[in-house]
């Protein structure tokens, strides 16, 4: 891949990292302010389409968390597909040390939050909160470093916070789908044959598969499975090379991928992280942050992370599997894998999918993930600072 499109790549991601802690704290203060009744009238905003008989109305947070985020969802679907064909993820020596780590950084934080939970059936649905990591805020905090940090570690953290998100779609798929409903589903499978058909048919036309994939937007939204899922399918159909009406080769999902990254950067995620950051600080008490389902939360995304990918890392690297990053240290591996804790906006979605969004633990849920993203940014950033040399 050219070292262009990784840099520019990494320089989107990170000052969208940077502008999703300015997003935050706006959120913070509004929701803990006068104004947080003008708050909650802007996420309550009710908005409703209706084509005939068929009708979605849905408020304002619905509308960003199930369908700006289907768009979050299909670009990562891009991305995955871009990169398994012909990028990072596309041959083995490649893919292991992330691989590897993106495993870690999945199982131990996952075991970190149950052992928390063990025996509690409601909380226990949030045991995928900890996992994931946010790409976007930890190359935010990476590019505060500038070049002290070498390429191979930025290209080892995107790699492996896209294994990461791959990894959040199949646990979405399994285990955060309600009640199903047939027809939709049909309905949603007869839309990806056509996709199919249409990729295999070397069909070059954008709109085209945009009209089917907003009807398999809607019929995957109508079925009972996660509406965002209906993205990541839409983009495995997106041809990455096709010809025009003229005869020249074109990379279709590639002009996708980099028309949708500044929307998606700079106005689906910010906007996702102002509806869902809000949480009410004079709500919470001492007692509940040190309840099982805040501290799962915090210690899996601050010790389970960084354990998880570090670990696994170690191992893989001493037993000759993987080879460290090229010009990168043990510290600095170290430092990166403590950013992997950053799980901010992916926490935050899946947080929503397990507890359904209830106040049940009156925001620490939401708190919790803030305090250990935040713990993890601060920490992994200082080892960063102490492991290279200007």
């Amino acid at each position: 891949m050219p070292k262009q499109f990784i840099q520019e790549f990494i320089q989107k991601e990170s000052s969208a990292g940077i502008l999703l802690i300015f997003v935050t704290i706006l959120a913070l203060f509004l929701q803990n302010s006068g104004f947080s009744t003008h708050y909650a009238g802007f996420l309550h905003t009710p908005v409703e389409v209706r084509f005939g008989d068929l009708q979605i109305a849905k408020p304002l947070l619905l509308w960003v968390n199930d369908g700006l985020m289907a768009v979050f969802f299909f670009l990562i679907g891009l991305e995955v597909k871009r990169e398994v064909m012909e990028g990072h993820l596309s041959s083995l020596s490649q893919i292991t040390l992330p691989g590897i780590a993106a495993v870690g950084g999945m199982v131990v934080p996952a075991l970190v939050f149950i052992w928390f939970n063990q025996g509690a059936e409601f909380a226990m649905n949030g045991w995928a909160i900890p996992t994931a990591t946010d790409i976007a805020f930890a190359l935010g905090i990476l590019s505060l470093l500038g070049p002290r940090v070498p390429i191979s570690l930025k290209i080892f953290l995107m790699a492996l916070a896209i294994i990461d998100d791959l990894g959040a779609i199949v646990i979405i798929a399994l285990f955060y789908t309600s009640e199903l409903s047939m027809l939709s589903i049909i309905i949603a499978g007869i839309s990806l044959v056509v996709l199919f058909t249409m990729n295999r048919l070397d069909v070059a036309k954008k709109a085209a598969y945009i009209i089917v994939g907003v009807i398999l937007w809607v019929s995957v939204l109508k079925s009972g499975v996660h509406a965002t899922l209906a993205g990541v399918a839409l983009a495995f159909m997106i041809p990455l090379h096709s010809k025009d009406s003229e005869g020249k080769s074109f990379s279709m999902l590639k002009q996708m991928e980099y028309d949708l990254h500044y929307w998606v950067a700079f106005l689906i995620l910010p906007l996702f992280a102002f509806v869902n950051a809000g949480v009410d600080l004079g709500d919470i008490s001492l007692e509940e942050m040190a309840g099982p389902v805040p501290l799962g939360i915090m210690a899996g995304l601050f010790i389970g992370k960084q354990v998880g990918v570090f670990g696994f890392s170690w191992i893989a690297i001493k037993l000759g599997i993987a080879s460290l990053p090229s010009e990168a240290n043990w510290k600095q591996l170290y430092g990166v894998s403590v950013l992997t804790g950053i799980g901010f906006t992916m926490s935050l979605f899946v947080d929503s999918l397990a507890y359904n969004d209830t106040k049940l633990y009156h925001y620490a849920d939401k708190l919790a993930i803030l305090l250990g993203s935040f713990l993890s940014a601060i920490v992994g950033y200082l080892i960063l600072k102490m492991a290279t040399k200007r």
